[in-house]
């Protein structure tokens, strides 16, 4: 970045701008979630505001805003919704790759683009056996274009986009492309069955012989081994929705114990709110959502000093690769008890259909079988033993079909 793009907004701004977005986007939570309602309305209120042009330079029209402000930012969205953080989360690494990129025209376009608006989902993951080193969608030439053709599951946020970010397989060699949303050929369906994160327009997407120009190819694309930064950015927004949960999970708790007058002939006190052991739960839940941010702006630190000096340090990559890892196993199993946690504090009346607080559990075990766990826990054992590297870039398949279609 230049030094006119270093200059930083306040967070005081920031707040000011997006905690009303974000209060409004939070009415609506549980009756989206009750009618499977997609937050179009609540994306557009995002986009007026610019919210996806949190990190781009003032000059190019966006907030300037850090790393750790975007974290902020992104921490308190999930609270208001949780859906909506996950659905932006290709978009902001986007962002980021635009940022990092050469400076000139191309560049200055998307910037610009993006401040006026624009958002950018993703087709990567392909459903069925799918491979671990390629990709069944192929961009193959077309006489003076490309043609891409595939399928795609887990297109997480691109029924809110108007680019997706395709990986496709070009003569063996991987790729990014960049096609509209609603060009020709791309069909997109809201079909993900998850129990939770169900808003976040996760679904499938088709390609069928979609006009691609060559500057709409973007490079190797997503899953290329190696050092960068992307892997523990994505996974940090996948903490960061975790870290809303928690919070929103304690003060909806919270303000239901304020107000319940129930209690049971052997409870320690008369109202719920001055029973020494509702107070601990409450505490807990207090303590888990504290902890849980914390963690993820202390690596959106490290993230901030990794993309401000380029993004090229390989032991730089690979120390904020495995903090994420560290705070992907400590967010998990700090958070995931605490949503189960906070039925404790009643009976049989916080358990209803109207109050939802099974979205909780819901959304934050959905969200925390993302790279899983198990795997991360294995390989940061591994590193630090004995050296082993960080596996920056993966995909998901099955393996042996890799090895016959070679």
């Amino acid at each position: 970045m230049t030094s006119t793009e270093k200059a930083r907004v306040a967070d005081s701004a920031l707040d000011e701008l997006f905690a009303p977005i974000f209060a409004r986007i939070a009415e609506g939570a549980v009756a989206r979630e009750t009618d499977r309602e997609l937050a179009h309305t609540e994306i557009a209120a995002l986009r007026a505001a610019r919210f996806g042009a949190l990190r781009v330079p003032v000059e190019y029209g966006g907030h300037g805003a850090s790393v750790r402000q975007l974290f902020r930012q992104l921490i308190a969205l999930a609270a208001a919704e949780s859906n909506l953080p996950q659905a932006l989360r290709v978009h902001f690494s986007f962002v980021e790759d635009q940022l990092l990129a050469e400076a000139g025209p191309v560049r200055e376009r998307w910037l610009r683009a993006i401040s006026a608006g624009t958002l950018v989902g993703n087709a990567i993951t392909e459903p069925g056996v799918g491979a671990v080193d390629r990709y069944r969608t192929r961009l193959t030439r077309d006489g003076e274009h490309w043609r891409l053709d595939g399928t795609k599951y887990y297109s997480t946020g691109s029924l809110y986009a108007d680019h997706i970010l395709v990986a496709a397989d070009r003569d063996g060699e991987r790729v990014g492309v960049l096609v509209g949303a609603r060009a020709d050929g791309v069909r997109q369906h809201d079909d993900w069955d998850g129990f939770g994160q169900r808003l976040t327009a996760s679904g499938t997407t088709e390609f069928a012989a979609v006009r691609v120009t060559d500057d709409q190819i973007l490079g190797p694309g997503y899953g290329v081994p190696g050092p960068t930064y992307a892997t523990a950015y994505l996974q940090l927004v996948q903490l960061a929705v975790l870290a809303g949960i928690a919070q929103r999970a304690e003060s909806d708790v919270r303000e239901w114990v304020s107000r319940r007058t129930r209690g049971y002939t052997h409870s320690a006190a008369d109202l719920p709110r001055h029973d020494p052991l509702v107070q601990q739960v409450i505490g807990k839940l207090s303590a888990a959502a504290f902890a849980a941010r914390a963690t993820v702006l202390a690596v959106a630190d490290l993230l901030d000093e990794v993309l401000a000096a380029g993004a090229t340090d390989r032991r730089a990559l690979t120390e904020v690769e495995l903090a994420a890892a560290q705070a992907q196993l400590a967010v998990i199993d700090t958070v995931l008890p605490a949503t189960n946690l906070l039925f404790e504090v009643g009976g049989a009346s916080i358990v209803s259909e109207g109050l939802r607080l099974d979205r909780h559990w819901r959304n934050a075990r959905t969200v925390s079988v993302h790279n899983p766990a198990i795997q991360k826990a294995r390989v940061v054992g591994d590193h630090l033993l004995n050296g082993t590297d960080l596996p920056f870039g993966w995909s998901a398949g099955e393996r042996a079909a890799a090895e016959v279609n070679r």
